[in-house]
């Protein structure tokens, strides 16, 4: 079994910037060997889910705006910049780039933290779209599907890093 600092280490940045949720999968004795990106992610999951308010808030705030200046300046981790080219959002042109810096301003606005989209798989017009669409929402809809969108990017990340279950 890895140990606690081996597995935060490893796993502490799967939700974005919250270490705090592996630490405590860790605690919980939530992971069981052999890792999995599964189980793993059930265990750090279940922490999300019971963790407070307050804190997954904090951790959807951890999360960068989509083409947002972080991206700009470099800032993004390596997972997010890689998730975000791939979606095609380093390379929008200037309409685009304007675009989604409105959505962006006007989500956090009214939401008081980012648009999160799980972007593998999809492409700038569709994340326009959930965007548009979901910005319609109310508050707590939208705190859960940004909720369900920050498991299931942990999930892929995941996937890229253990094999699944035999």
């Amino acid at each position: 079994m890895l140990s606690r600092e081996d597995f935060v280490s490893r796993f502490g940045g799967v939700f974005e910037h919250s270490s705090f949720i592996a630490e405590r999968a860790y605690d919980d004795g939530g992971v069981r060997e052999p890792l999995t990106a599964t189980g793993v992610h059930a265990a750090l999951a279940a922490v999300f889910r019971t963790a407070s308010h307050e804190e997954r808030l904090g951790v959807l705030r951890a999360h960068p705006d989509l083409a947002g200046r972080l991206a700009i300046a470099g800032e993004l981790t390596e997972d997010s910049r890689k998730e975000q080219a791939g979606a095609g959002l380093d390379r929008l042109s200037a309409d685009e780039h304007a675009r989604f810096t409105q959505l962006n301003s006007a989500y956090v606005e009214k939401f008081g933290f980012p648009f999160i989209i799980a972007v593998k798989g999809l492409g700038k017009d569709d994340i326009l779209t959930a965007f548009e669409t979901r910005i319609g929402n109310g508050r707590d809809e939208e705190f859960a599907t940004a909720a369900a969108q920050v498991e299931r990017i942990a999930l892929l990340r995941l996937t890229s890093m253990l094999p699944e279950a035999e």
